[in-house]
């Protein structure tokens, strides 16, 4: 009883929230933000670590993402802006526009000299949401229907992996479409929050 008490009390999890951060420190004072395993609610618990990220053309980002603490299970999460992804170095919208090019079968190389970046950083993204790109694709199909009146399926193209880009744009669209708020939420980013950051990897883990 005793271990599993102290593994439970030292475990920690991602949570995709808002980018605007005022907004999210009032949602945890107010008691408006929900632990996603319990449903109890989470209270301030500190920060991460300041990171920063590369934005978009070569700009950078400083972040400092907020902690918080569940009040029922005791499980810490990571409340990682909707603009960033766990464990990447670079922004959601970044990596999103080097899948979408990758998905029009231009090699990594390409793609990394078109964004600036590293080789092996983006045949890793490549790499990673080519395995994640059924799921992914499932995922959003299933949204694209309860998002749209009318939903209209993104034709199939020669690989799962654009398969995959393109209905995530196509979700986007009619969320932006119910919502008109979420023009503001590039899709990617768009993507990150609805599927809990797993768009490159299935079990997210904070750093």
């Amino acid at each position: 009883m005793h271990d599993d008490t102290v593994r439970t009390k030292w475990r920690c999890e991602v949570l995709i929230v808002d980018t605007d951060v005022v907004r999210v420190e009032r949602q945890l004072r107010a008691g408006e933000l929900a632990c996603p395993a319990c449903g109890a609610v989470l209270a301030p618990w500190g920060h991460g670590r300041p990171r920063e990220i590369r934005g978009d053309l070569g700009s950078r980002l400083f972040v400092r993402p907020r902690r918080s603490r569940c009040t029922g299970c005791q499980v810490t999460h990571v409340l990682l802006p909707e603009m960033l992804w766990p464990r990447r170095s670079d922004a959601a919208e970044v990596i999103g526009a080097g899948l979408e090019i990758a998905a029009r079968g231009i090699g990594h190389r390409q793609v990394a000299a078109h964004l600036g970046l590293s080789d092996g950083t983006v045949r890793g993204w490549i790499r990673r949401f080519r395995r994640r790109s059924e799921d992914v694709r499932r995922y959003f199909t299933v949204a694209l229907v309860a998002l749209a009146d009318d939903p209209v399926m993104p034709e199939p193209t020669q690989t799962p992996l654009a398969d995959a880009v393109s209905v995530v744009a196509a979700a986007h669209r009619a969320a932006a479409t119910k919502w008109p708020q979420m023009n503001t939420v590039s899709r990617w980013a768009f993507a990150g929050r609805a599927i809990d950051g797993r768009v490159l990897a299935c079990t997210p883990s904070p750093s």
